[in-house]
């Protein structure tokens, strides 16, 4: 069975679900000796099947798939009242908005079935503990499992359901907060102080995430307890990831100075750089993923189509200036030589 602790550089590449983790960067990644992960999220079971295809043909390294683990909807109501405010960047972009779907599972018993019929070494779980018979199941056909969490008491939970190993999130990180409570405010713990109390509650192995963007980030994440390192925005900019023209552009303006913890895009916690959507929505964005996700989804696609990185979720952490338009395998090696 894979083992963290085995890989040749101790780096392993964020998901990054909604198109920046193609075939090409994972592979990419995985072939350099870190960890490169597919993302599940926002995608069929069909479609995560046929791109554990591409990956298996790019390299012969261990990789990972990333799920979103389903939790109740804290205030569907609030989608509703969201929904009018919307209707004003509706007319700017040209777009309709949908309805919410309540019901959406992001495909989640489709996708356990594919991997438990077509295991792959690493399968990791966001947003919530995945249920013991799911654990127990991977683990029975040769999956490694891992668990994110951002406190200990999370840890503490996931640590107990036996899996294997524990992402330990800080609040540096860019893209969504994994917090178990979709309703919560995520913990404010910096991720090296997050490292030490989670320590203290497990010996299971942790992967480190959280703003790390540099090899002296990597290896201060080391130093504090990890056993590997997670990068997500390092690799944004790289020219394997599927990441869009505005949103690559985005990255290296200066223009771009702030990153912000908001749910105006998805109704979740989530670290992006600071625009004009963010500020004019963030205030009156509830708790309500995934149908918020689904109400910006046109917008974002026309934003994205326009040019127009204001309409666009750019989730960055707070170490995005140190992203560059390097290839990927180079990026892992530098996050490596710290």
């Amino acid at each position: 069975m894979f083992d963290p602790r085995d890989l040749r550089l101790p780096v392993v590449q964020a998901p990054l679900a909604g198109g920046p983790a193609t075939p090409e960067l994972v592979a990419a990644v995985s072939g350099a000796g870190g960890l490169g992960f597919l993302a599940a999220g926002y995608r069929t079971a069909d479609e995560v099947a046929a791109r554990i295809a591409q990956v298996r043909a790019g390299t012969t390294e261990p990789f990972g798939i990333n799920v979103f683990v389903p939790r109740p909807i804290p205030d569907p109501a609030g989608a509703d009242r969201y929904r009018a405010e919307l209707a004003a960047e509706a007319e700017r972009y040209g777009v309709a908005l949908p309805d919410p779907d309540p019901t959406d599972t992001d495909d989640w018993d489709a996708k356990l079935r594919l991997l438990l019929d077509d295991p792959v070494p690493v399968v990791s779980f966001t947003f919530g503990p995945p249920p013991p018979w799911v654990v127990d199941a991977l683990l029975a056909v040769g999956t490694y499992v891992v668990a994110t969490v951002t406190t200990r008491a999370e840890a503490r939970g996931a640590a107990a359901l036996g899996v294997s190993a524990l992402c330990v999130q800080g609040p540096e990180a860019g893209g969504h907060r994994g917090t178990f409570d979709p309703a919560a405010d995520p913990d404010p713990t910096p991720l090296l102080p997050l490292l030490g109390a989670v320590r203290a509650v497990t010996h299971l192995p942790l992967i480190a995430a959280g703003g790390l963007a540099t090899g002296r980030d990597v290896a201060g994440a080391l130093a504090a307890g990890a056993v590997a390192a997670q990068a997500g925005t390092a690799y944004l900019r790289a020219p394997e990831a599927g990441t869009s023209a505005p949103y690559r552009a985005a990255l290296a303006d200066p223009a771009f100075t702030t990153t912000v913890v908001t749910r105006a895009f998805t109704g979740r916690p989530a670290r992006g750089l600071r625009n004009r959507f963010i500020d004019a929505h963030d205030a009156t964005a509830p708790a309500a993923y995934p149908l918020l996700h689904q109400l910006t989804r046109p917008l974002r696609a026309a934003a994205a189509a326009a040019a127009d990185p204001h309409g666009l979720s750019l989730w960055a952490g707070t170490g995005h200036r140190h992203a560059t338009a390097a290839p990927a395998a180079d990026t892992t090696r530098a996050l490596a030589t710290g």
